[in-house]
């Protein structure tokens, strides 16, 4: 485990037990509540916290807290102590998607729209309530006791631009590269800024890599300007009405994406049910589909009708 400053200190009510990642931004760390003895995922953000700056964060950190859905991490506590802001949430002990599903292994159509159907609420959800999470990504789909996914790290999340035009000045990036949304690089992200994430998250599973790769700066270039590679030419068949779902999720234009991730949610499910019908769902030119291991898809139920989608 890595080791950090902050480990065995107390911040607010908690005891900062050891760390569980880091980013450019931020530390999370395991902690006991000192009050009630319950472990707690504690988030803190790196800055000097002061002024405007403190009071934006009480603003919206009191806003998260407002979030209740069965498939968001509420936020429990909040403060600023010493000029380091924490937030505190749930704690999630299975991991992410991302330590479930690794970078690199392919996931079957079945089991990618099963994974969608769970996150899709909670951004439905958290769109209704005006915001725009910022930054989806496996590391931040948690799982719950139950292997439920929970949407969680809603530090980066602010008023919609695209419901608030009082913030259209605002010029800032924040979230994570080969996820992020061309307008969200440009400092004005919208909810059709997730939705683009998901797709991006879609395409990965499905093909074992993001469609954008390289450095900051040349990730940040294809987002903007470069078409997202076919699924052929990644050497992986998906069925064409599949790819047109998916490629219209990452339309460089927000505006040209779907009206909700809810309603991009239902086309990719009812594509997956026409390609069923045809009986497309693996590549009509082979005759005996082989997988090398390396490449072996985790559900073995690949071809089955996925279960009843719902959506909150």
């Amino acid at each position: 485990m890595n080791e950090s400053r902050y480990a065995d200190q107390h911040i607010g009510n908690y005891q900062i037990k050891q760390l569980l990642g880091k980013s450019d931004l931020s530390e999370v760390y395991l902690a006991t509540n000192t009050e009630t003895q319950t472990p707690v995922a504690l988030k803190l953000h790196y800055g000097r916290w002061t002024g405007e700056s403190a009071e934006k964060f009480l603003n919206q950190s009191a806003a998260l807290m407002q979030l209740q859905h069965p498939n968001i991490v509420p936020i429990l506590d909040y403060g600023i102590e010493d000029d380091v802001a924490y937030l505190t949430m749930r704690y999630a002990p299975n991991g992410s998607l991302r330590q479930r599903y690794p970078k690199g292994m392919r996931l079957s159509l079945e089991t990618v729209l099963q994974l969608v159907e769970q996150i899709t609420p909670a951004l439905q959800y958290t769109h209704e309530q005006g915001l725009v999470h910022r930054d989806i990504k496996p590391h931040n789909l948690l799982l719950g006791p139950n292997d439920e996914i929970l949407l969680s790290d809603f530090g980066t999340a602010i008023t919609s631009h695209s419901l608030s035009p009082i913030h259209a000045s605002l010029r800032e990036f924040e979230g994570t590269t080969p996820y992020a949304a061309p307008e969200q690089l440009q400092g004005k992200p919208r909810r059709g800024s997730d939705q683009y994430a998901l797709g991006i998250m879609v395409y990965e599973w499905l093909s074992g890599d993001w469609p954008f790769t390289g450095t900051f700066h040349e990730i940040t270039h294809q987002h903007l300007f470069v078409a997202p590679p076919a699924f052929k030419e990644r050497g992986v068949y998906c069925p064409e009405n599949v790819e047109k779902v998916i490629l219209r999720a990452l339309e460089k234009d927000a505006t040209r994406r779907f009206p909700s991730v809810k309603r991009f949610t239902e086309e990719l499910v009812w594509s997956y049910k026409i390609a069923q019908a045809r009986g497309i769902l693996t590549d009509p030119a082979l005759a005996t589909p082989t997988v090398s291991k390396s490449q072996q898809v985790v559900s073995k139920t690949q071809f089955k009708s996925p279960r009843h989608l719902k959506f909150s």
